[in-house]
């Protein structure tokens, strides 16, 4: 749409245009009609309020300056200078533009004023009044709506630095992180692997031992394949930690998913073939979990079965899966130690603490403590999808609390205020702090313009008394009396009230000079005044006389 220059109108902004137009149609029309105005002259004052309120964004210098002109001669025309001194203040671009506009608009203004009530009105009073009204009209609102708009766009102009900002500081550590994860696989690629490459040869060779018996060559075996396993999973954490992205788990020899809810039963085939009673239940329909749910349930049970084979050793032990309508519930229950474990016993320490904290990434906990029975049991609920971890940035830290909308639409970070810094940036707790303080700049200049409009009309009133008398006043005066004496008690005449009255009424006697004044009382009719005129020749009174005149 070529009005909405330059951003384009959703329908209830383009309805909402219109509706303004016409409202401020209406009310010109209505304030001319007030005035005395008819036919004609509503029509077109009428058709062209609407047409430039809406031509106001698209040009608004022109539009600034045809209001400007034709202001003067349409007295309904003071709404609409309202909306466009704003619109011309915010979208004019530069401040030498704005100023140059807003000068050629006041110009017109008071030219367009002198040249319509010339005769009327002394020039300097003219121009006063006349620049009163057009900085309340105008200048007022241009201001305060080019104040705000600045405000908004240097706060935009912010959100977007400081996303930015934030976006290249996750850049930066996001690379320190990569960097220390390359090293950390590096490290554990060169002693780990080194370790379980040696146990995975050496039990090669033990299994096939003649001096061995069957079943100790059949526990050398699942030791050889843990190993071999161990090996397959140090491949893939290095990866992961060089790569920085998990992917779905690889298959070993035996082509069964080495990690997953599928490979359960693998470890549980493992830990039957070590000499321990595990029994493994199903319940419920199965469902596919996410990725990340799906390896923390395959970590659960490999956690607890360790444990199980450390700390009690023989003992029998019950994997329960089941799959609730929410979430799948992982149970491992150990019973009770039967005999101590032989020889020493490796723990990290940081079996169920990793547990918790992998649960806790994809929404899901885990519960470990002792069993009714004495056993130990570990349980973990996981929902079917991820949950979505925490943001990078800290809650407290995050931009987006300055706004209650995101920052620019675009879901980026945006800055992190402090308490005293929303409250300058966006005058306290509400959105339009800046619109409201921009208010204030200008209801403070129109209380200036307001004190200088009272000071003006005591200034007035305190002028009628020199130019206005009573009618008992006007008969008390005698003719033939001293110029000096009736001068004295009458006003001098000496006001704006007075201007325009003379040379109106009855014609002045020849070489005389006239004093003319105003009556206390109204006239018969509110288009005419009634005034009393005085002239004088010769130093004396040669004539008085009471009429009517229009203004």
């Amino acid at each position: 749409m070529w009005l909405a220059a330059p951003e384009l109108w959703s329908r209830r902004r383009t309805a909402g245009e219109l509706v303004l137009a016409l409202v401020l149609g209406l009310m010109a029309a209505g304030t001319e009609e007030l005035t005395g105005s008819a036919g004609l002259r509503l029509l077109v004052v009428g058709a062209v309020t609407p047409l430039l309120s809406l031509l106001r964004r698209r040009l608004p210098a022109p539009v600034l300056a045809i209001t400007g002109a034709l202001a003067p001669l349409m007295s309904g025309f003071a709404p609409l200078m309202m909306v466009v001194g704003w619109s011309a203040g915010r979208r004019i671009v530069g401040a030498g533009r704005a100023l140059v506009a807003f000068t050629v608009a006041y110009g017109l203004f008071v030219g367009t004023m002198l040249v319509d009530t010339w005769s009327q009105q002394t020039p300097l009073t003219l121009v006063l009044l006349t620049t009163l009204y057009f900085l309340a009209t105008a200048v007022v609102p241009g201001l305060a709506s080019r104040y705000w708009t600045q405000r908004r766009t240097l706060l935009h102009a912010l959100q977007e630095r400081n996303s930015q900002l934030l976006r290249e500081r996750a850049m930066v550590e996001g690379q320190a992180r990569l960097r220390e994860r390359q090293r950390i696989a590096q490290d554990m690629h060169d002693s780990l692997g080194h370790q379980l490459a040696l146990i995975s040869v050496h039990t090669g060779a033990l299994e096939v031992d003649p001096e061995l018996t069957p079943r100790q060559q059949e526990v050398v075996g699942v030791l050889r394949a843990a190993s071999v396993t161990a090996m397959h999973e140090l491949r893939e954490v290095v990866g992961i930690l060089r790569d920085g992205v998990e992917g779905r788990a690889p298959v070993d020899e035996s082509g069964r998913v080495a990690r997953g809810t599928a490979g359960i039963g693998g470890l549980v085939d493992s830990a039957r073939a070590a000499g321990n009673a595990v029994e493994l239940r199903y319940k419920g329909e199965v469902r596919p979990l996410a990725a990340a749910a799906d390896h923390a349930a395959y970590r659960i049970v490999q956690e607890a079965l360790t444990n199980a084979y450390k700390h009690a050793p023989g003992a029998p032990i019950e994997v329960e899966l089941r799959y609730e309508p929410d979430s799948v519930v992982v149970e491992i229950v150990s019973g009770a130690v039967g005999a101590p474990a032989r020889g020493e016993v490796v723990s990290g320490g940081q079996g169920l603490t990793g547990l918790r904290e992998r649960a806790r990434l994809v929404g899901g906990i885990v519960h470990a403590g002792p069993a009714d029975d004495g056993g130990f049991r570990v349980a973990g609920v996981l929902p079917y999808g991820v949950v979505e971890a925490a943001p990078f940035v800290a809650a407290e830290d995050d931009f987006r609390q300055q706004s209650p909308v995101a920052a620019l639409g675009n879901g980026d970070p945006v800055m992190d205020w402090t308490v005293s810094e929303r409250e300058l940036a966006m005058g306290g707790k509400s959105g339009g702090g800046g619109f409201a303080l921009g208010c204030g700049i200008a209801l403070a200049a129109l209380l200036v313009l307001g004190a200088a409009g009272v000071f003006g009309m005591f200034f007035l009133v305190g002028s009628v008394n020199d130019g206005m008398i009573d009618p008992a006043e006007y008969e008390r005066v005698e003719i033939g009396a001293p110029e000096e004496e009736v001068r004295d008690q009458l006003p001098s005449g000496d006001t704006v009230t007075t201007t325009g009255l003379s040379g109106k009424g009855p014609k002045e006697p020849a070489g005389s000079r006239c004093l003319v004044l105003m009556s206390s009382e109204l006239g018969d009719s509110i288009e005419t005044e009634p005034v009393f005129r005085f002239c004088f020749k010769g130093d004396k009174l040669i004539e008085k006389k009471s009429y009517e005149v229009s203004r």
